[in-house]
Parts: structure tokens; C-alpha cells; sequence
């Protein structure tokens, strides 16, 4: 047994860091000067220039590190909801006039999302000002009304009521507003430079490009003929080769992308501009570069080129030696961050690799530029024509029509509608299901939806891929917190601790009911609010003594046995919390109804196991803790984050939230002040996180569907600077979270049942995971969730190959309703698992250090390249605040991708390698028989060119890749085709 149990879990350092992020990594911004021969000033720019954050010390150990966010960012088979989830369904569309006389649209449709069995109303209101979209969970005994929606959407004010339009015509139009967000397919330019050309005109002028040119176009994608060519072209002529003979073309996640190449385009001998080729590269928002010459020879810079239009460029540098790729990346100073952020130094070896990081860069930055003032406002002028003009032709029949129907309520939404006019009210929903059909279909022959809605399979492990952590967990879970590689829970039958595999053990009884905890590793302590109302108390207990309760299976503690570890004048408290970047001191803050007491350890925690300033363990762990202040707010607050301070004890802040507001209150003076007003009617306090972006500390504040980031500048000496920021950013999630997890690069909202993921540097969307009956368990380490089982399994069984084979269906009945959840079938309760998300995926990191368990000592050790494993090593428990940045600059810079080399080479990699990219015969892809056939290619080329085809063309590989996946996963790996584009096909 062990003396003393001061063992740290994988991810607690991770956890005490976990909020900490840079933008440094997405580039910095630069004044870039172009010159003649002469030396004359041509042209000059301020672009944001990323290269791989070269200038930092890169003394650490590799081997440690894997990349984890090469991501598209928006992607459209989360984004484009009205094609998705309306076309072809029963839906509800509505106008009205907000309180400024501006028209909006409203749709509405009850749908079962992604085929999970959880049916959920998608809304989305269409304005000039952009579109907004929400899911609202369904109940069968509760009705909506369009009221409620609007003011889920903080739309509360009308000029006109919202009326329902019933003509099945609007389905086009509300398509074509769909549209405006942004096209699915990308036209790209490829510039060829050969070594020392300094301007545009030179490098337009290039007749032909090098082998290594070529050898980089055929990476890029295939070269097709462009005269017959049915597929996607980009501006480009497929009737008479005005535009030149061939282009070069892929498929890419289900994006369809033509490259202009400069080479490819015609060329005139006469013309030194090259008017023909600026036309059409001058007018792509991003071209990349191709230079030839050492890194030695003078470098492309953007302004270099003439154009207003091009925003972003990528120049590519490849060489022979190593045969390898560098790149870096201009961006024009007003585009939005965009990622994947490029390692350092920013060289690819693997050339698929390159490919993939190439595009998803490039597409990711194209949707970043629609976001600038440039794009954004032409983007919104048009909206508001289109959205005017709809109004107008539809309002003089909306006011002809007066029945029964256009003054039901929203609830018709459901089966169910007035007795008298039911036959006439199938007919027109059959009409409407039909034309909403012919569209989908007609937009997916087109080309203009992703012809492949299948973006994660076994090929390619996500970050969030989840692991079993405990099956059929019968018990009601309140909170929990990890303890080692366990997880300690409070439920409805007490206080037990879980490990994987391993029987549960019984801490508490069901006497002691833990409302809040926190399990500090590093200082031996665990810190739980009990009960509620008059009779709650902060208790503090010590880890080891606990431990040794456990060890030698001693009589289960209850209530009565925890006299001893209440905490002091914490008598009637409703909340608290902790600091989480503990290195210098602990420290409590209690809510007991509108009052703070602040609350400090004695103890400072110190870097080695054996110190003696510990103190002793025959000490009362509460008597290590000391009351400092009391401060009075003006009402209990519901949401409460301590804000760690840059330099001293008088910096440290406290952000509540109350009423209407976020305010920031001063620890050491009691002074508040007010951080952010939410102006709705109605306010849902999510979370106020704490974040440090390169030591300075902003707050990310959610509510609603709303989430904020405010920087705090420190000022005078403690008073935080509290005005609007250039950093300061907002976003909104597609449903209301009951929690949220910040894990740099990602953001995680957890609903009741999903898992949205989101980049924190700009709050973009990056997968939407489905998780029946979703409860986040824990989530200051490692992420813990807790989900029904029974249907994880139905939707995780079911593969792409089921849904290919199915009959096509009919049209669908008038009356159509995704089914029941499963807890309702037969009555049959469905058991649900614990489930665990690690935090070093997420982050990046694989640890290699001894993990301890309370339940069992097991000791996980690293090997050698020898093959002997090496001696356990011991860490600090509690790391300093330079300690913490230390590790917070080393995992930014490991995070890039600076050790991806160094990696080992695994079997499955080995094999890939040897597995050439699947080439398409250009001669076949120039015609098509039918646009049927170019929908399937296009969707094969997608997922042979997305994913790599060497993982699932190697059997064994994807043998091994499966068996690797838990058993009940707790939603699904392969996103599954659209199956109504499917069906139709």
C-alpha cells in the first residue's frame, strides 16, 4: 500500500493550463513593401504573415506531439440547413416586419436529427443582416408558438406579426437566401514565379513551368479538358477553349475546386500584362504562389501583384533535397483569423499531407474573407434586396388569404391540424414535399451542394473521439471530478469512485449529498459543497486519508462521520469556486445568497513530494485554511470565476453573474464593475471561463445562444480596463448549452444531446457530434459524459453501405414525424455509459509520466528506443506561474507540428505510405454521360481524395483501425450521406 497517495492525473497539468491560447501562431501583421529593379516603391500592404512562429526556441524533447486541428472550418453539411434539413420535408415558413419595418423570414421544421431518434425543431430566421439558426428541443406535450422562437432568437419587437406562407414556390426562394452564405465549390489561382521575378507582369508571362511546377499541379488535383467538361468550371469556358484547353481539378471533402493556373491560361505574346490570365487569377480571392529559386533568392510579397480582389495568397517553395514542400501564408490585414495555424518550421516531407493541410487552408481562408467589411457588406446589401423584394411580391397574397389557416397556431407544426380542412391541407403538403424534393435534386445535379456529406471515417481519428469509460452506469449523477485515472461521482446512492474496468467503490454513503466538487491532486485535498438551502457547507477532505479509507476497506463514511471537515462560516452557501491556475496560492470564493467570502490556504503548495512544507498529515486539512475578506454584491450570483491577476495579490478578480450582467469584482477592495449587459428579456447563464491569451486574462461569457470574449486589461494597480477591444469576438451556438469546456484549440458547447466543437480564436464551427440524452459528468481534466447507450449503439451500427442499399422511398405521407426516442418504446429503459474524452487529445499532447489510480497502483512507463522500459518519473504537483507559461509556450510551438518528423512511423503509416493517391483517368472525368454520374464520381473522388485511400484500401489496416474503436461509441465515427440526397439519387 502506499504511505501517501500525491499521484496527478494525465491531463491535471493540462488542466491548470487549459485555458491558456495564443493568437501569435495564426501570424503577425506586417507592412510589405514592393520595389522595382531600381529600388523604386511600388506597392505596399499590411498582410498578416504566418510562418510557422520561426523565431521560437525550440530546445525541447520530440517525439511528444501530434496535430490535431487541420479542420474545415463552417463546414457546409453543419452549416447549410435549409438544404439539409427543410427540402423535401413538411416545413413551416413565415414573414413579418420587426420593430424597424424590416421584413424577416422565419422556417421551421421538425426533424430527427441525423437519424438518432431525437426529434428537434431546426428554425432559422433569414434577415438582411445575415441568417441565424437554432435547434429547440421537442416535447410532445409542449407546443411552440413563432413568439417563442423569435425571442429564443432576440426578436421580441414586431411592426407586423409573423404570418404563415403556405405557396410551395417559396422554397426556392428561401434557397436562393441560402446561397448568399457562400458557394460550396472553390476557384483558386496558381501562379508559377520562376527564381528572381519581382513583378506580376514577369510572372504572368511564364509560358510553361518547371518539373517541379508540374509534379506540384499533379498533387494539387487532376488534368481535366476543358471542352465538354460537365463537372464544376469556375468561370472557365467549356464550349469553345477561350479560356485555354485544360485546367486542373479535384474534389475535396465534397467540394468541387478548379485551379486557374497561370500556365494553362492563354498567353499572348503581344499583351505584356497578360490581361486574359489577371482576369481570371486578379478576380480569385486566393492564389497561391509557386516560387522557384533557394530561400535565399528575394521572396514573393503580395503586393507584388495588382489586385483589389485577391485577399489571400499561399506561397509554396519546394525542395529537391529532402523532396519537401515549405509554405507560408499572407492574409490582407481585415480577413478574420482561419486555420489550421501552420507548424513550425512550416516544411511538409509527406506530401499527402501537404495536400490536405494546403486545402483545407485555402478553403478555410476564402470563407474567412467573405467575412470582411468588403465582402460582408456587398453580402448583406444583396440580402436585404432579396429578402425586400420576396416580402413585396408575397404580401398582397398573404393579405387575400383568410382562413383558418393562416391564424393557427405553431403547433400545427405537429400531425395535427383543423378536422375540416384536413384533406385540403394534404394535398398541399404533398405538393410541398414534392417541389421541396425536385429542388434538392436539381441542386445536387448542379453541383451546387457537397456531393459528400461522408467527412469522418475510420480512415482519420477526430481529436473528440470519445473512449468507454464505465457500462450500464445505473445511478443519477450530480457532479464528479477525476481522481487520478478514477472518477469520483456523487449520484442519488452516494459518493463512489469509478475506475475503468474495475467495480465501483463506495466512498460516502447516500447520507452525504456532494452538490459541487473539486479534486486537488497536487495539494491532497477535496473541496465539495453539500446539501442545499440553510444546511449546505463547504467540506475539505484529505485525498490520502480517503485513500486510506479505500486501501484497507473500512466502514463507508457518512454525514455524521464529516463534522470535523466543515469549512468555517460557510454555513448556507449556493456556490463557490477556485483559481484554477493554482501556482502560487489557493484560493476560495464562496456565494452564501449576495455575499463573497474569500478564503485562502495557508500552505503554499511547493515542486517536490518530500518537502516539509507540507503540512503534516496529522493536521485537520480545514485548519490549513484562513478567512480573509467578506464582500457584498447586490444579488446571489448564479455564475461566479476567479480571474488570476498578471503581477500580484491586488489584480485578482472575481467575475459574477446576476440579473442582466456580468460584473468584475476586485478581491483585495470589493469594488465591481460591469463587464458586459445582456439586453433579452429573458437570461440563461451558461458559463464565465477564464482564459489567458499570452499571460493576459479575458473571460469568455455564455448565455443563451451566446458566447462572448472579453480581454481584461489590467489598470491602476488592479481597476480592469473595461472598454471595447480589437480581440473581443462573440459567436452563437446552434443550441442552448447547459455547459461548456474550453480546450485550446476548441471550445465545446455540451446540449442535452450533442456536442457542438468549435475553434476558440474565432468561434468557428468545426463538427457537430449527436449524443442521445447527453449529461457532461466532469470536465476539469479530462472530459467526462455520461449518454444512452442503447441508442449509441443503433446509430453507430448503421454504415454508409446500409443507407446506399436502401429502396428509394415514396413521397412521404402529410403527416410524417421523425420517430420517438427510444426510452418511450415499450416501455423499455434504455441503460446508459460513461463515457471519456482526454484532454492530451485535445490539446495535442501525449504525456508520457506515471499515472496512479485510487482504486489500484498502476504505473504506466515509458520505453526507450532500446526496448527497456525507463524508471517511473516523478513530477511537481503544483507548478508556478512560470512554470505554467513555460509549458503553455512549449505547447503552442509543439502544437504546430514542429515534431511531426520525430514521430514514430506506426504500421498502419508505414503501409499508407507505400499506397499511392488514386488518380482519375482524365480522359474519362472530361465527359460525363449524365449528371447522375458525375454526382457519383464526384462524391467517390471525394472520399478517395479526402481521405487518403490508403487506410481503407489496406484491410488490415481498417481491421485494426476497428477493433481500436470502443463498443458502444457514443456517437457516430462516419457521418453518414444525406439520405435523402441519396435516396433521390
Amino acid at each position: 500500500l502506499m504511505k501517501h497517495f500525491y499521484s496527478s492525473s494525465v491531463s491535471e497539468d493540462l488542466g491548470c493550463r487549459r485555458g491558456e491560447f495564443s493568437r501569435k501562431h495564426y501570424g503577425s501583421v506586417e507592412l510589405l513593401i514592393s520595389s522595382d529593379a531600381d529600388g523604386a516603391i511600388q506597392r505596399a500592404g499590411r498582410f498578416r504573415v504566418e510562418n510557422g512562429s520561426s523565431g521560437e526556441n525550440t530546445d525541447y524533447t520530440p517525439g511528444t506531439w501530434h496535430r490535431t486541428d487541420v479542420h474545415l472550418e463552417n463546414p457546409e453539411y453543419h452549416t447549410r440547413w435549409y438544404l439539409k434539413y427543410f427540402l423535401g420535408k413538411v416545413h413551416q415558413n413565415y414573414v413579418g416586419t420587426d420593430a424597424e419595418k424590416n421584413p424577416f423570414f422565419l422556417s421551421v421544421v421538425l426533424s430527427d436529427q441525423n437519424s438518432q431518434r431525437i426529434p428537434q425543431y431546426h428554425s432559422i430566421l433569414w434577415r438582411k443582416t445575415g441568417t441565424q439558426k437554432i435547434c429547440l428541443p421537442y416535447s410532445p406535450t409542449k407546443t411552440l408558438s413563432v413568439k417563442s422562437i423569435l425571442s429564443a432568437m432576440s426578436l421580441d419587437k414586431f411592426e407586423k406579426s409573423p404570418r404563415e406562407i403556405f405557396h410551395p414556390e417559396i422554397q426556392k426562394d428561401l434557397l436562393v437566401l441560402e446561397e448568399q452564405e457562400g458557394s460550396v465549390n472553390f476557384k483558386f489561382g496558381v501562379l508559377y514565379a520562376k527564381d528572381g521575378q519581382l513583378t506580376d507582369d514577369e510572372m504572368f508571362s511564364n509560358e510553361t513551368g518547371s518539373e517541379s511546377f508540374q509534379r506540384f499541379l499533379h498533387l494539387l488535383g487532376d488534368t481535366i479538358t476543358l471542352k465538354g467538361w460537365t463537372g464544376y468550371r469556375g468561370g472557365l469556358d467549356t464550349k469553345n477553349d477561350t479560356t485555354g484547353t485544360s485546367s486542373v481539378y479535384t474534389v475535396f471533402q465534397g467540394h468541387e475546386i478548379m485551379f486557374h493556373v497561370s500556365t494553362m491560361l492563354p498567353y499572348s505574346r503581344e499583351n505584356k500584362q497578360q490581361v486574359e490570365r489577371k482576369r481570371h487569377i486578379g478576380n480569385d480571392i486566393v492564389t497561391v504562389v509557386f516560387q522557384e529559386g533557394e530561400e535565399s533568392s528575394p521572396a514573393f510579397k503580395p503586393s507584388m501583384i495588382r489586385s483589389h480582389f485577391t485577399h489571400i495568397f499561399a506561397l509554396v517553395r519546394y525542395n529537391k533535397q529532402n523532396d519537401s514542400y515549405r509554405l507560408k501564408i499572407f492574409s490582407e490585414e481585415s480577413v478574420p483569423l482561419f486555420g489550421p495555424p501552420l507548424p513550425s518550421p512550416p516544411v511538409f516531407t509527406n506530401h499527402q499531407e501537404f495536400r490536405d493541410f494546403v486545402l483545407v487552408k485555402l478553403i478555410n481562408g476564402e470563407k474567412a474573407t467573405l467575412e470582411t467589411p468588403t465582402f460582408s457588406q456587398k453580402r448583406q446589401r444583396t440580402l436585404d434586396m432579396l429578402i425586400r423584394s420576396l416580402y413585396q411580391d408575397l404580401m398582397p397574397d398573404l393579405h387575400k388569404v383568410n382562413n383558418m389557416l393562416n391564424r393557427r397556431s405553431f403547433s400545427d407544426v405537429l400531425p395535427e391540424s383543423p378536422k375540416s380542412t384536413r384533406k385540403k391541407e394534404e394535398a398541399r403538403q404533398a405538393e410541398f414535399v414534392r417541389l421541396g424534393q425536385a429542388l434538392k435534386l436539381k441542386t445536387t445535379v448542379k453541383g451546387d451542394s457537397t456531393a459528400n456529406l461522408a467527412t469522418t471515417s475510420f480512415c482519420k481519428k477526430e481529436p473528440w473521439e470519445s473512449q468507454s469509460f464505465c457500462s450500464n452506469f445505473p445511478h443519477e449523477v450530480v457532479c464528479a471530478d477525476s481522481w487520478g485515472q478514477s472518477l469520483l461521482v456523487s449520484t442519488d446512492a452516494g459518493i463512489l469512485l469509478i475506475d475503468d474496468g474495475q467495480p465501483s467503490v463506495q466512498v460516502f454513503d447516500k447520507t452525504l449529498q456532494i452538490k459541487q466538487m473539486h479534486v486537488l491532486e497536487g495539494l491532497d485535498l477535496l473541496i465539495a459543497r453539500t446539501d442545499k438551502g440553510k444546511d449546505s457547507r463547504l467540506l475539505i477532505f484529505r485525498l490520502s486519508a480517503l485513500q486510506k479509507t479505500i486501501e484497507t476497506k473500512q466502514i463507508i463514511r457518512s454525514k455524521h462521520d464529516c463534522r470535523e471537515n466543515k469549512l468555517e462560516r460557510t454555513k448556507g452557501c449556493h456556490l463557490y469556486a477556485i483559481n484554477t491556475h493554482h501556482g502560487s496560492e489557493l484560493r476560495i470564493v464562496v456565494a452564501i445568497r449576495n455575499k463573497l467570502l474569500l478564503i485562502t490556504k495557508k500552505y503554499y503548495p511547493c515542486n517536490s513530494l518530500t518537502s516539509s512544507s507540507l503540512p503534516p498529515s496529522s493536521e485537520s486539512p480545514v485548519d490549513e485554511f484562513q478567512y480573509i475578506r467578506e464582500i457584498c454584491l447586490s444579488d446571489p450570483p448564479v455564475v461566479m470565476t476567479l480571474v488570476d491577476g498578471p503581477t500580484a495579490d491586488s489584480d485578482n478578480m472575481i467575475c459574477v453573474a446576476y440579473r442582466h450582467q456580468f460584473d468584475l469584482v476586485n478581491e483585495s477592495t470589493g469594488e465591481s464593475y460591469r463587464l458586459h449587459h445582456v439586453e433579452t428579456n429573458k437570461v440563461n447563464f451558461v458559463a464565465a471561463i477564464d482564459v489567458y491569451e499570452d499571460g493576459e486574462a479575458g473571460l469568455l461569457l455564455c448565455y443563451n445562444y451566446v458566447c462572448q470574449y472579453r480581454k481584461v486589461h489590467p489598470f491602476n494597480g488592479g481597476s480592469p480596463l473595461i472598454q471595447p477591444s480589437a480581440y473581443d469576438f462573440h459567436f452563437s451556438w446552434n443550441q442552448v448549452p447547459c455547459a461548456v469546456v474550453c480546450a485550446f484549440p476548441y471550445i465545446l458547447a455540451f446540449t442535452t444531446d450533442s456536442i457542438e466543437i468549435r475553434l476558440v480564436v474565432n468561434g468557428n464551427l468545426v463538427h457537430t457530434a449527436v449524443v442521445p440524452e447527453l449529461q457532461l459528468v466532469a470536465s476539469r481534466s479530462d472530459i467526462y459524459f455520461k449518454a444512452t447507450a442503447a441508442a449509441v449503439s443503433v446509430s453507430s451500427d448503421s454504415s454508409s453501405k446500409e443507407m446506399s442499399s436502401r429502396n428509394s422511398p415514396q413521397t412521404p405521407t402529410a403527416y410524417e414525424i421523425p420517430e420517438c426516442p427510444l426510452s418511450s418504446l415499450e416501455g423499455e429503459v434504455p441503460y446508459k455509459n460513461l463515457y471519456k474524452i482526454p484532454l492530451s487529445n485535445l490539446v495535442g499532447r501525449s504525456i508520457e509520466r506515471p499515472l496512479k489510480s485510487p482504486l489500484a497502483p498502476k504505473v504506466i512507463t515509458t520505453t526507450t528506443s532500446s526496448g527497456t522500459a525507463s524508471p517511473p518519473v516523478t513530477h511537481s504537483l503544483s507548478l508556478s506561474r512560470m512554470e505554467i507559461k513555460e509549458i503553455a509556450s512549449r505547447t503552442r510551438k509543439e502544437l504546430l507540428g514542429l515534431l511531426d518528423e520525430s514521430l514514430p512511423k506506426t504500421g498502419s503509416a508505414q503501409k499508407q505510405k507505400k499506397v499511392p493517391r488514386r488518380q482519375s483517368d482524365p480522359k474519362q472525368g472530361a465527359v460525363r454521360s449524365s449528371s447522375s454520374d458525375r454526382i457519383i464520381s464526384s462524391s467517390f473522388e471525394s472520399y478517395s481524395e479526402g481521405r487518403h485511400l490508403s487506410t481503407s484500401s489496406d484491410p488490415d489496416n481498417l481491421a485494426n483501425r476497428e477493433e481500436s474503436l470502443p463498443s458502444s461509441y457514443p456517437f457516430q465515427l462516419i457521418s453518414s450521406y444525406d439520405e435523402d440526397i441519396i435516396d433521390l439519387k
